[in-house]
C-alpha cells in the first residue's frame, strides 16, 4: 500500500523525544518492513491551530497541496483538539482513498468552554469523516463510541519492541558501577523535563522520597528546561542520592532500566505512559499514580503498585514495601515482563492496524 501519513500533534523528526512521538515511529517502521510505501504528506504542526489565524492560510494552503497527491490510504497519528487534522478528511477524500486515524481523541468537556471550543468543532469534524480510528487507550475507546459506530472504531493496545528493553546484566553491571551503587537499591525515573506536570511528577518524587528512611540511590533519566531548578531541589532534599543521566539515546534505555530495581514516576494525569512498559519488559515493578491510561498498562499488585494521586502516605507505604522485599520485587518484575510480550508487543498489535488498512483499501477499490 501506498500511505499518505500526517501527524498533526508532533512530526516524526521533532527533537524532542516524547511517547507519542515513539509510538508514531514504531507504527511507521512497522508497515515500512511489512513492505509499504510511507510518505509524510505534510509536516504542518497543527498544534493550537484554532488559536493562530495567522496559520490558517498555510494550512488551507497544504490541504490543496496535499489534495494533489496519490495514496491508497490516508492515515494520521493523534488527532485532539488541540491539534486537529485539517488537512486528512479533505485531503483525502480529493484523492478518493480511505481516511484512517490511529489516536483520534474526543472529549466533549471541550465544547464547554469558549477557549477550546473551534479547536473541539475542528477535531469533531475531522473525526466524524473517518473510515476508521485506532484507539490504544480504553477510555478514549469509549469517548469515540459518542461520535462513530462500534464498526469504524477500532481497540489497538499500547505496545513496544519488547526486545528492546529486555534485560541486559552486563549493561546493569557497568552502569550500577558508575554510578557507584553498591549494594543499594536504584530507583529509576525516567521523564522529560519540561514544566509542566512532568517536572511536577519529579518534584513530588524528590520531596517525598526523602521522607524514606532507607538506603537508595534515585536515578533520573531525562532532560529539559527546568533541569537547574529540580537538580537544586535534589541537593536540598536528597544529597548524594541522585544522578542525573540526562537524555538517554532511546537505543540505551534497556540498560537503565536493567540497572535499577525499581521504576517510580508519579505520572500525574499520565495518558498513556510508555515508560511503564519499558520498565516491566526489562522486569522492573512500577510505582506510580493510579490515574490517566496508567492502570491500563499496570497490573494494581501485579507488576505494580498503583496509588491514588497526591497520597503521600500510601506512596510511602508502597516505596517502603517495594524496597524492603527483594523478591515481591522480582515476582512483580518477572509478572510484567510475561505481560509485556503477551498483550504490548507492538509488532503483534500494529498487525490489527495493517490488516484494517488492508481491508478498507480492498474494500474501496473493489
Amino acid at each position: 500500500m501506498k500511505i499518505a501519513f500526517y501527524a498533526p500533534f508532533k512530526p516524526l523528526d521533532h527533537p524532542r523525544p516524547s511517547g507519542d512521538q515513539t509510538t508514531a515511529l514504531g507504527l511507521c517502521e512497522h508497515l515500512r518492513q511489512a513492505g509499504h510505501d510511507i510518505r509524510v504528506a505534510s509536516r504542518l504542526r497543527a498544534r493550537h491551530l484554532a488559536e493562530r489565524p495567522w496559520m490558517w492560510p498555510l494550512a488551507l494552503w497544504e490541504a490543496a497541496r496535499c489534495a494533489g497527491m496519490t495514496a491508497d490510504v490516508w492515515l494520521t497519528h493523534h488527532a485532539y483538539y488541540k491539534s486537529p487534522d485539517v488537512l486528512g478528511p479533505w485531503a483525502s477524500r480529493r484523492m478518493g482513498a480511505p481516511y484512517a486515524v490511529f489516536q483520534g481523541i474526543y472529549s466533549t468537556s471541550r465544547r464547554k468552554d469558549w477557549r477550546t471550543r473551534l479547536g473541539f468543532e475542528l477535531n469533531r469534524a475531522g473525526l466524524s469523516r473517518a473510515d476508521v480510528i485506532f484507539s490504544n487507550r480504553l477510555e478514549d475507546l469509549a469517548n469515540l463510541r459518542r461520535l462513530l459506530p462500534e464498526d469504524r472504531l477500532c481497540y489497538v493496545a499500547p505496545g513496544i519492541d519488547p526486545d528492546a528493553f529486555a534485560f541486559d546484566a552486563a549493561a546493569r553491571r557497568r552502569l550500577r558501577h558508575a554510578w557507584n551503587a553498591g549494594d543499594r537499591a536504584v530507583i529509576l525515573c525516567a521523564a522529560m523535563l519540561r514544566d509542566d506536570v512532568k517536572t511536577q511528577g519529579v518534584e513530588y518524587l524528590l520531596t517525598r522520597l526523602a521522607r524514606l528512611d532507607r538506603d537508595f540511590l534515585l536515578v533520573l533519566a531525562g532532560d529539559g528546561e527546568t533541569r537547574p531548578r529540580l537538580e537544586g531541589l535534589a541537593a536540598d532534599t536528597l544529597p548524594g542520592r541522585v544522578v542525573f543521566a540526562g537524555q538517554v539515546d532511546r537505543r540505551d534505555l534497556g540498560g537503565y532500566y536493567s540497572a535499577a530495581d525499581l521504576f517510580a514516576f508519579p505520572g500525574i494525569r499520565e495518558t498513556l505512559g510508555m515508560v511503564y512498559l519499558e520498565a516491566q519488559a526489562a522486569g522492573l515493578p512500577v510505582l506510580a499514580f493510579d490515574n490517566g491510561g496508567i492502570p491500563e498498562v499496570v497490573e494494581q499488585g501485579g507488576t505494580g503498585i498503583l496509588v491514588e494521586p497526591f497520597d503521600d502516605a500510601a506512596f510511602l507505604r508502597a516505596a517502603r514495601t517495594l524496597l524492603d522485599d527483594p523478591a515481591l520485587r522480582r515476582d512483580m518484575g518477572a509478572r510484567g515482563a510475561r505481560r509485556v510480550r503477551e498483550r504490548h508487543d507492538a509488532r503483534l498489535n500494529f498487525s490489527v492496524v495493517e490488516a484494517r488498512l488492508r481491508h478498507l483499501v480492498e474494500t474501496r477499490r473493489s
